[in-house]
């Protein structure tokens, strides 16, 4: 399909800007910086929704402490973040400012889009911003960020950050023309609408040394990207006018286009962390996948990992194949006890019978 037509009917982006695209040697770059805020500013006149997506917090902090990033501690990378986000946010304020645009600054954690409350809460501030005609300018919030809730890039924070506003496109900015097949190509690949084994494999690479992303976190974005039904393009933000050009359709980088599009909910579901693997036999995946029915008992396999009432779990055929995701109604002791077991079962093992489905339907995705 024409890229013109893919992109015709876009109304809200995030724009993730990588670190390489708003510095020089490391160090933050005004320069660097007002021209991709020009760019972006004639979108926006131009009716289009933007909310921001900026890496550079730690590269800031160090240069404003005048100290290297190698080498760096947990509690040093936080205390630079700490530093830097606030010089960042100085930047984009005053070139924003200059054309007469306002910003916000909101700073997430994976903690936040995990818990369905806190996820509709960022959802409602994004959305108030975009009514008010402020640019939310969004980083994950490394100076109080621990393993167990990191995002670990902003490429995947982007791709998280589509799914809170439903946005139609997600722009990745950096150092690279696009996703390519093979390094002898002399063009990157146009368009990309699934994410093969292949593809995987190609991307793992190195990083920018002032970023922490490569080509691998960039097709992982795609990856979510894809499985939503949405559209996210790579492409280098040195180009010049590079946002106004993608937008007239210009073939500029790889897009990468969904098919299949998904409710909020089931968004918010795919992006959630699972607590363990439920395993099911031939006659229960048919169910899933070709008939559209919920989980039972009865077509449980094996259980994996140690899990709530209420958490996510993948499923998996006894193959192997990942087949979906769900929430469970069941812990793991009471699905061990009634794994395989008819319905009608349930209350006389349990002692109590809380659902029928072990995963309903509409708390489930299948692949």
């Amino acid at each position: 399909m024409p890229r013109k037509e893919l992109v015709s009917g876009v109304k809200t982006i995030v724009i993730k800007i990588g670190t390489s695209t708003i510095t020089e040697k490391g160090l933050l770059s005004r320069k660097k910086i007002s021209r991709i805020v020009s760019d972006i500013s004639v979108l926006i006149k131009k009716g289009y929704s933007i909310v921001l997506v900026s890496s550079g917090a730690i590269a800031a902090g160090a240069s404003t402490l005048n100290k290297s990033r190698t080498n760096l501690s947990i509690p040093e990378k936080q205390a630079f973040a700490a530093v830097g986000q606030s010089v960042l946010i100085n930047e984009y304020r005053r070139a924003f400012g200059r054309r007469g645009i306002n910003v916000g600054q909101l700073l997430l954690t994976e903690d936040d889009i995990r818990n369905r409350r806190r996820f509709l809460n960022a959802r409602h501030a994004l959305n108030s911003l975009l009514d008010l005609k402020v640019i939310p300018i969004i980083n994950e919030n490394d100076s109080v960020v621990i393993k167990e809730i990191k995002f670990g890039d902003n490429d995947t924070l982007s791709a998280h950050v589509s799914s809170l506003i439903d946005a139609d496109l997600l722009i990745l900015l950096s150092d690279v023309d696009g996703f390519y097949s093979d390094i002898k190509d002399a063009e990157p690949i146009d368009e990309v609408y699934e994410i093969t084994e292949e593809i995987m494999k190609k991307a793992k690479g190195s990083a920018s040394i002032y970023g922490t992303g490569g080509m691998y976190t960039k097709i992982l974005a795609a990856e979510i990207i894809i499985r939503f039904g949405e559209m996210m393009i790579i492409a280098n933000g040195s180009e010049k006018k590079v946002l106004e050009r993608l937008m007239k359709g210009e073939k500029i980088g790889t897009i990468f286009v969904g098919k299949k599009t998904l409710k909020s909910r089931k968004k918010w579901l795919s992006l959630r962390k699972t607590g363990g693997v439920i395993t099911i036999d031939e006659g229960a995946v048919k169910a899933l996948q070709e008939r559209k029915k919920s989980l039972l008992a009865t077509g449980i396999v094996a259980i994996k990992g140690k899990f709530d009432m209420g958490d996510a779990v993948e499923i998996n055929s006894v193959s192997g194949y990942a087949i979906g995701k769900g929430i469970v109604n069941y812990d793991y002791r009471e699905l061990d006890q009634i794994k395989g077991r008819k319905t009608k079962e349930i209350k006389k093992i349990l002692g109590s019978k809380y659902f029928d489905e072990v995963i309903n339907r509409d708390d489930m995705i299948v692949y």
